[in-house]
């Protein structure tokens, strides 16, 4: 990946692909998921564990192979007693259903269970050589003899089997290949030989997709980008150039959400029915109520709620920001750490002033309040229900209801003086 970062942190839609992986286990409801950590484990585990605090976590010291990998958690399933599936943080897309399927054939009688793909170019995967259903053993593509290279059922990574059968077949695995690791694949031949009935189950490519540079990363996204849009139209969304949205992996939309081209959303979005998104607009943690409209050009960022039919147009930027039912900011502000009450406006140019370089403070702003253009909130204030706040003003006192607010210099107007002053700079200039 030429980073800094452990290969499996790269995120695709938003969060790592180790995330993609757990999350394709979860609807199967395990009893215990593990995670092997090896190089910047503990930035795996921080991130795996912000996710979800129950995981667990086995350390691979050295780098001996798959095998040796998963015989990190010997110790830790040692009083398990169940099915093991092994899967890969780097392939972000095998289905929970491609995984029930798994499961299916394991209940149906074999005792190992590897999961292939018919691929169109097989390059570097292992191959996985079988006779009629049954898989006689999988062969890395650095080990194989042509005709074994001239096979297309690929090697996903993706094994199940008891967790005593899993663990005994590692302990007899060997390094004697042409990496020096143990490779988990190993343990079809292991587990033939010693009569044990090995199958496959097989599924679509694009879901054992996996990744190993910024070009697969890239294509990765791309994958889950596609089937994102193509979930959301078939939903009731409408994206007016779909190729041009981009979803994270639990952004929630509405029906009848209309989305104009150039749309982001982050992460933690819900977007309630008949929304409009306009173009340009950047949406993160945050919810939009049914009706409301946003953009364009829009930034909402984490902890802000849009209101029913609220309008939240161009150039106008809200955190952590409780918008009401009908309120308006309709161009050029900046709402931060702040309520507006319901049928508010918000004239273009307004600020809260939420920050004084130490701590975040918070303006609240009644419901039918009008801002003027250009006012500044220098919080905490708070303005009252049906007040108005003039133009330019710099509000620092709170503002009662249905008062009127204007905290501004008088204006001077001096005759003729600007002529003067131009006539002046004009001389000044001329003698340089």
């Amino acid at each position: 990946m030429r980073s800094a970062d452990p290969k499996v942190l790269h995120k695709v839609a938003g969060v790592p692909m180790v995330i993609h992986a757990l999350n394709a286990a979860a609807p199967l409801a395990p009893e215990r998921r593990l995670v092997v950590v090896g190089h910047g484990g503990a930035a795996v585990r921080a991130q795996v564990q912000a996710h979800d605090a129950s995981i667990e976590f086995v350390d691979q010291t050295e780098q001996l192979g798959t095998g040796h990998a998963v015989d990190q958690a010997r110790a830790a399933l040692a009083d398990f007693d169940g099915d093991v599936a092994v899967l890969l943080g780097d392939t972000p897309f095998i289905s929970p259903d491609t995984l029930s399927r798994i499961r299916d054939r394991r209940a149906e009688g074999s005792d190992l269970v590897v999961l292939g793909f018919e691929a169109a170019d097989p390059g570097k995967y292992g191959r996985l050589v079988a006779q009629g259903d049954r898989l006689e053993r999988i062969v890395e593509a650095k080990d194989a003899t042509p005709e074994e290279l001239a096979i297309r059922l690929c090697n996903s990574g993706v094994i199940c089997a008891d967790r005593a059968l899993m663990f005994d077949l590692i302990a007899q695995l060997n390094d004697d290949n042409a990496s020096g690791e143990y490779y988990l694949t190993d343990i079809i031949g292991l587990a033939n030989d010693a009569g044990r009935t090995c199958s496959v189950v097989v599924c679509d490519e694009a879901e054992t997709l996996g990744v190993n540079s910024r070009i697969d990363l890239a294509a990765a996204d791309g994958i889950f980008q596609a089937r994102a849009r193509q979930a959301a139209m078939a939903a009731g969304v409408t994206l007016q150039a779909p190729d041009t949205v981009y979803f994270s992996y639990d952004t929630q939309l509405g029906q009848d959400v209309i989305v104009e081209p150039n749309v982001v959303f982050g992460l933690g979005v819900r977007v309630e029915d008949g929304v409009t998104i306009r173009a340009f607009s950047h949406l993160e943690g945050c919810h939009v109520a049914p009706g409301a409209t946003v953009g364009p050009y829009a930034r909402l960022r984490p902890g802000s709620t849009i209101g029913a039919g609220a309008r939240v147009g161009n150039f106008v930027e809200t955190k952590n920001a409780d918008i009401a039912a009908g309120a308006k900011l309709n161009h050029l502000s900046y709402i931060g750490d702040a309520e507006v009450g319901a049928e508010a406006n918000i004239g273009a140019g307004t600020i809260t002033c939420n920050y004084d370089g130490v701590s975040k403070h918070r303006t609240e702003i009644g419901a039918g309040a009008f801002i003027g253009s250009n006012a500044s909130l220098v919080a905490p204030v708070s303005v009252g229900a049906g007040a108005i706040v003039g133009a330019g003003s710099v509000v620092t006192r709170n503002v009662p209801d249905h008062a009127l607010a204007v905290a501004r210099a008088d204006q001077k107007t001096l005759p003729d003086l600007a002529r003067k002053l131009r006539e002046r700079r004009l001389a000044m200039k001329a003698k340089k």
